[in-house]
């Protein structure tokens, strides 16, 4: 289909994950989804490569293929955050077996596979957790890099800093190793930090608009936002918490509805203080070249009438 973009999505599914994977799915017209690699992150493998079957069968997917990738960090032990997304990743509605199998190949051999059987820069990786599945793959065949066209993540932090350390975002922390793989590749890459997902809060009002869809999509969106929220409204001390992932899956869709900068992007994989944060060169004080965009700012009431009007889809 003319305008439709090829995209991966790695993830490891958590709430914000699962709502930007139905986003994707709602999308037809413009996406086609090849296929979807599970990374540790949010929660183990097993849960996260359970949790995707589970997003794909609600929106009626079940012929997606879906793979396990690593099962931990490049050189680190997996941290987790089950304190955020709850013992399955998916606390709050009730949760069913998915049916659904789980492909034999590894998740990073398919990407490779994936990148090489089409043709150069028409598939874009959208990550949505921890870049280990990407650096891997990127490490193992390295011939694939010029055959991304873009890589579109949820990760890092500048002037937002940390939410899982003072100075580092989850999905770099968990492997910086991976990320600084991935941010020091000739690949094109934009990348959506805490710095933009901390302003597009879900409000109960917008969980009521979610609700009075009148689908099991609706409903378990709900429920499973008014699990995970209860932790960043607490820690924030505000009435509304941030939605993360699915901004990746909306900047593909509506581009417009973001702003940001192209800078130097770094990741810090040394320090015990600050293991983790992405230096990002806001203001070109560096003299380093620039090797990604940086977004941060959005366009919030757009962001959540397309997220809602393409739920609806579903």
């Amino acid at each position: 289909m003319i305008g439709q973009k090829n995209i991966i999505i790695d993830t490891d599914p958590g709430q914000d994950d699962a709502i930007a994977i139905l986003l994707a799915l709602a999308s037809p017209k413009e996406i086609n989804v090849l296929g979807i690699t599970a990374v540790a992150g949010n929660v183990p493998l097993k849960l996260t490569s359970k949790n995707a079957r589970i997003i794909c069968e609600l929106a009626d997917r079940p012929d997606l293929l879906v793979f396990a990738g690593c099962n931990t960090p490049m050189n680190r032990p997996l941290i987790t955050a089950e304190h955020v997304h709850g013992k399955t990743g998916l606390d709050g509605p009730k949760l069913f077996e998915p049916k659904m199998p789980l492909q034999n190949k590894h998740g990073v051999d398919f990407i490779i596979d994936t990148l090489k059987s089409h043709k150069p820069e028409t598939i874009t990786l959208c990550c949505l957790g921890p870049l280990t599945n990407i650096a891997s793959a990127f490490k193992k065949a390295p011939e694939i890099l010029s055959r991304v066209k873009e890589i579109v993540l949820m990760g890092g932090a500048y002037f937002e800093v940390g939410n899982i350390t003072p100075a580092s975002e989850f999905n770099i922390f968990v492997d910086p190793e991976a990320a600084q793989i991935v941010l020091k590749s000739s690949v094109k890459k934009t990348i959506l930090p805490l710095d933009v997902t901390h302003k597009v809060l879900v409000t109960k009002k917008q969980n009521e608009r979610f609700r009075n869809l009148g689908t099991q999509v609706g409903e378990m969106v709900t429920e499973m936002l008014e699990f995970s929220e209860r932790f960043d409204r607490q820690k924030y001390g505000t009435d509304a918490a941030p939605l993360h992932d699915p901004c990746v899956i909306a900047y593909l869709l509506k581009p417009n509805l973001f702003s940001g900068r192209y800078i130097n992007v770094e990741v810090e994989t040394n320090s015990q203080l600050t293991l983790g944060m992405t230096v990002a060169d806001w203001w070109g004080v560096s003299g380093r070249k620039p090797n990604a965009t940086f977004i941060g700012d959005v366009d919030v009431e757009g962001f959540f009438n397309l997220l809602t009007d393409r739920l609806s889809n579903l």
